[in-house]
């Protein structure tokens, strides 16, 4: 209900007519009530919307205090309102102003601010070239669309500019053409006047000639004609529209056989119409011992697997593990680079099997055991499946893999000549190399000179294991135990050296005891492992007055000796033996 004067009191009959009326405007029987600006106003907004406060209250209808207000609005830039850019406020001064820069003389700056090359003696001492003033930039406020705007400040005039360099580019174009056209009217026209003179080779030529300079005109005329390619074409297996532009693949010809006609069996392989694509072979089973390159249609996957495809699926799980391994490679942005790293790959890997199993030779022996005939030799038979060329080459089986060792063997770092720990000091009691005595495993080396270092009696003694003739006869025990020796001699104990070697008979002993024991103890595993687990004995722990059982140094030296170690590579001939 809208009054003209809210604050007002009315009387019964007045409210009451008031109240008809509001109804009536709802109903739709009675004209909107208008506020001050022409505007009709909803009758069923109500009513602590539609009046206004007592402070704003114009003494007519209105909803002027909903909208927002001028005062509160936010003034934003209007479109193509813009900064100025490179331009100067009309011509400069020409003698200095009191207040102006001293350096340039603008007024619209300080000489610390000033953005001219600073002068030996400024425009204020001089009076000349004085610059113009800049123009003040506006405090262009930007609402949302104006801030994303691409477009706000550019200049079309600049549009112009590239308008016009096309169409030079169109006119020469034309003009090449003409002349073109011109050249070859000529050279026919000559070519009729003279062509009872020439015989047919010359006239062959001639054609030639005139189809490469159509050739020629029309390598001029690619950009203008790019628009056209495509109108006349016309092949088996695509359908192109000039005014669709779009093409549709996987179109059989006419006259082949459809795919799902070649096996109209109910268990057929199964044809996708929208892919138009039938992965099995529609003839296996219909066609006794079938040649997939003989028949018309042997299914997708056949195409799949044969020719370089599978070269092309082996040489991409290829770079996806040197990508993994921080190589930077990819299939189709560097097929190049891609083969010859897995072309050096593969030569490198070969290398490295036969390099691994000489050395494996060279230290452990028993070469002679592996020459022996192969199976097939004394056998007569075999189950290997195996492909011969004409030459006798093997061109397809299944090659036995050679076993390796994850160990890195004969690894020379820094310049060492020898690996690490092929030389022992016993004096230091420390592990080094043999080319320069060096005790530092990363240090570098330094060659004879670290040799020549005059050292303890002991020092020079050498184990290489790799050079038998520089080997010393003596066993490091042996050197340790006359090390221990002098070392009790120089105390002048001689009973303690007699009660050594004693020592070292009841520790041997002691170690064969042990030794005996631990054979035993993998003998009854070995037995108690082939028996059924539910007629297995309970296991029980041997303990004594000090609780449970500890382990000896002999016990524990023997259970190292005996234990089997499953990453030497001479294992299994252990196990055998």
């Amino acid at each position: 209900m809208a009054t003209s004067n809210p604050v007002a009191k009315l009387s019964r009959g007045d409210w009451k007519k008031a109240k008809e009326l509001d109804e009536a405007r709802k109903a739709g029987t009675a004209p909107a009530e208008v506020d001050e600006e022409g505007k009709d106003i909803n009758p069923h907004i109500p009513q602590y919307i539609r009046e206004a406060p007592w402070y704003v209250n114009s003494g007519r209808p209105s909803l002027k205090h909903q909208r927002p207000q001028p005062v509160k609005e936010k003034s934003i830039a209007e479109i193509g309102q813009w900064f100025y850019r490179g331009q100067k406020a009309g011509p400069a001064a020409t003698k200095f102003r009191k207040g102006a820069c001293e350096n340039c003389g603008a007024m619209t700056h300080k000489k610390k601010d000033c953005m001219e090359r600073p002068r030996k003696l400024g425009a204020k001492f001089t009076g000349q070239q004085i610059m113009e003033d800049e123009i003040l930039q506006p405090d262009i406020d930007l609402g949302f669309d104006g801030k994303r705007d691409r477009w706000n400040g550019y200049d079309p005039q600049e549009h112009q500019k590239i308008v016009e360099e096309y169409g030079k580019i169109e006119e020469a174009k034309k003009q090449i053409k003409e002349k073109n056209l011109d050249a070859e009217f000529s050279d026919s026209k000559n070519a009729k006047e003279k062509g009872e003179e020439k015989g047919e080779e010359e006239e062959e030529e001639e054609v030639a000639v005139g189809a490469k300079t159509k050739g020629e005109e029309s390598d001029s005329d690619s950009d203008e004609d790019d628009d056209k390619y495509g109108n006349e074409i016309d092949m088996p297996g695509t359908k192109f529209d000039t005014k669709q532009r779009m093409t549709v693949r996987n179109l059989r010809i006419r006259e082949d056989t459809a795919k799902y006609l070649f096996n109209l069996a109910p268990n057929a392989p199964y044809y996708d119409p929208k892919t138009r694509s039938m992965r099995e072979n529609p003839f296996e089973g219909r066609v006794p011992d079938p040649d997939p390159t003989k028949l018309k249609y042997a299914g997708d996957n056949f195409v799949r697997h044969t020719g370089d495809t599978v070269k092309m699926a082996q040489a991409q799980v290829f770079a996806w593990e040197a990508t993994d391994k921080g190589t930077n490679v990819h299939l189709q942005a560097e097929p190049t680079k891609l083969q010859l790293l897995h072309r050096s790959y593969e030569d490198k890997k070969d290398v490295f099997r036969s390099d691994l199993q000489e050395s494996i030779l060279a230290k452990y022996g028993g070469e002679e055991h592996l020459d022996v005939p192969p199976k097939e030799l004394i056998l007569a038979q075999s189950e290997n499946y195996v492909e011969y060329s004409q030459s006798g080459d093997v061109v397809k089986g299944q090659e036995k893999a050679v076993t390796k060792s994850k160990y890195d063997e004969d690894v020379l770092i820094n310049n060492h000549t020898e690996i690490w720990a092929s030389y022992f000091d016993l004096n230091e009691m420390k592990w080094g190399f043999a080319c320069c005595h060096s005790m530092v495993k990363n240090s570098y080396c330094v060659g004879a000179d670290g040799t020549s270092v005059p050292s303890l009696p002991l020092a020079d003694m050498l184990v290489n294991p790799f050079h038998p003739e520089e080997r010393d006869s003596r066993t490091l025990l042996e050197h340790y135990q006359q090390q221990q020796v002098k070392k009790k001699k120089k105390k002048g104990s001689a009973k303690e050296a007699d009660d050594g070697g004693g020592d070292k008979k009841k520790k041997d002993d002691k170690l064969k005891k042990a030794l005996e024991a631990e054979e035993k103890r993998i003998r009854d595993v070995n037995e108690m492992m082939k028996m059924d687990e539910r007629k297995r004995p309970y296991n029980t722990l041997e303990t004594t007055a000090m609780g449970s059982k500890e382990v000896t140094d002999e016990q524990l030296e023997a259970y190292l000796i005996k234990r089997h170690r499953a990453d030497d590579p001479m294992a299994k001939f252990m196990d055998a033996k």
